[in-house]
């Protein structure tokens, strides 16, 4: 049962604890990876017949592949992924940042360019709910921003195929290539390349422990996204909020994993104690009620607060991923809130909606790195370049500045940079 805990009655480590991994993968993957660098395809080959116990001719999902899985998806559903797709672009698309430059003093020219990295990787697991919402929410921002090529990496289901849904996912977002491979491994190959993978320069996705320890370890050789963690659902409710609907949210994350994370914060105890007895009814009803109730058992819980601004100050202090702010006004709240992935606003916003349509990204930071980082985002998929001018005569009126700097550091060579060009002028 979702245990409740009332501000002032139990201490502050038991409010903001967060359940850890008890397992250590660093050594395991660390093993992987090194396996994978060496030996290439056939690693990943080994590695699918031993752990998705399926024998692969080839890695890469060939075009007739594609054709037979577009075959089965259900028509209805390949219509809503289009408008979630579109509701992605045209969200994203407003976050595109535009090259700059500065001419307002003579002689002098500054500017930055915003350039898309080459070559995207992104993960998609499998495993028991195969993400196909996944792929539009990683390759739509990277499409948008201009990336030439976007790799996709996914395990194989026992008959050596990938989801259909995971496919048609894949061709509604423009992922060029798809590749038959999970878990570090997948990670691995995208960082360092194989004979079937090409290298990319950026990786971004969820995964399981693995994969998070994966793109930890191969980070600097690629850039990563974030290293997520569990799931992580805070609602945080007035007594107004439906206790079934409430209930009902909490357990829209508790069904991801064991290790996920289902918090509600209220002012109300009779509320808290009427969403308990929802949870409850509602998890036999679930198709994955076996790891909802772990989750909720080993994970979740019910904070009693005094008031609703010490809510939000709870809701802070845990930067969850995502936050339903049910009360009636939330535009009155929303700027109180400092520290969250995705923020949904009043009764009528279920998480749900931002997981599949709404457009705003889920691939967001977990474990409480809300308060230092961000959505993926079409800024995950550019880097940027400065560039800088002089003529002879603008540098002249600026060359004792730098070389004072300069020699104030003890960098004589750096000042005899810039009065050189200066004595040249002078002869």
């Amino acid at each position: 049962m979702m245990k409740i805990l009332k501000i002032g009655e139990v201490s502050n480590e038991e409010i903001f604890a967060r359940s850890e991994p008890k397992m250590d993968v660093e050594g395991i993957v660390s093993g992987i990876i090194a396996d994978v660098r060496e030996n290439g395809d056939q690693a990943l080959l080994s590695y699918t017949e031993k752990l998705d116990h399926v024998k692969l001719e080839s890695l890469e999902v060939s075009a007739a592949e594609m054709e037979e899985a577009l075959s089965k998806v259900d028509l209805k559903l390949l219509k809503v992924m289009e408008k979630s797709a579109a509701n992605i672009r045209k969200f994203h698309s407003r976050q595109v940042r535009n090259s700059l430059i500065i001419n307002d003093e003579d002689g002098i020219v500054v500017g930055q360019k915003v350039i898309p990295v080459d070559r995207a990787g992104i993960y998609v697991p499998g495993g028991t709910a195969p993400l196909s919402s996944t792929v539009l929410m990683d390759a739509i921002p990277a499409r948008i921003a201009g990336c030439p090529e976007v790799i996709m990496m996914t395990p194989p289901g026992p008959d050596g195929k990938v989801n259909p849904a995971v496919l048609a996912a894949a061709h509604v977002a423009g992922v060029d290539r798809i590749f038959k491979c999970g878990g570090a491994q997948a990670i691995a190959a995208l960082a360092y390349g194989t004979e079937s993978v090409p290298k990319v320069d950026k990786i971004v996705g969820p995964g399981n422990a693995f994969v998070a320890e994966a793109k930890k370890q191969v980070f600097g050789k690629v850039s990563i996204d974030m290293i997520a963690g569990p799931s992580e659902i805070l609602v945080l409710a007035d007594a107004g909020t439906n206790p079934a609907v409430c209930a009902a949210d909490l357990l829209s994350q508790a069904e991801h994993d064991r290790m996920a994370s289902a918090v509600l914060v209220t002012d109300s105890e009779e509320f808290a104690k009427k969403v308990q007895e929802e949870i409850e009814k509602q998890i036999p009803k679930l198709l994955r009620a076996e790891i909802a109730r772990a989750s909720i058992d080993d994970n979740g819980k019910i904070i009693v607060a005094d008031s609703l601004l010490q809510a939000i100050e709870i809701a802070n202090e845990i930067a969850p991923e995502h936050l339903e702010l049910c009360v009636p006004n939330p535009f009155d709240y929303l700027d109180k809130i400092r520290h969250a992935g995705s923020v949904f606003l009043g009764y009528n916003c279920p998480e749900a909606l931002g997981d599949y349509l709404a457009g705003p990204n889920h691939t967001l930071p977990t474990s409480g790195t809300a308060k230092f980082s961000s959505p993926l985002s079409v800024d995950d998929f550019v880097k940027k370049t400065q560039y800088t001018y002089y003529t002879r005569e603008a540098l002249s009126r600026v060359a004792e500045d730098v070389a004072c700097f300069a020699e104030a550091e003890g960098l004589t060579g750096h000042a005899r940079s810039a009065r050189i060009r200066t004595e040249e002028m002078d002869q």
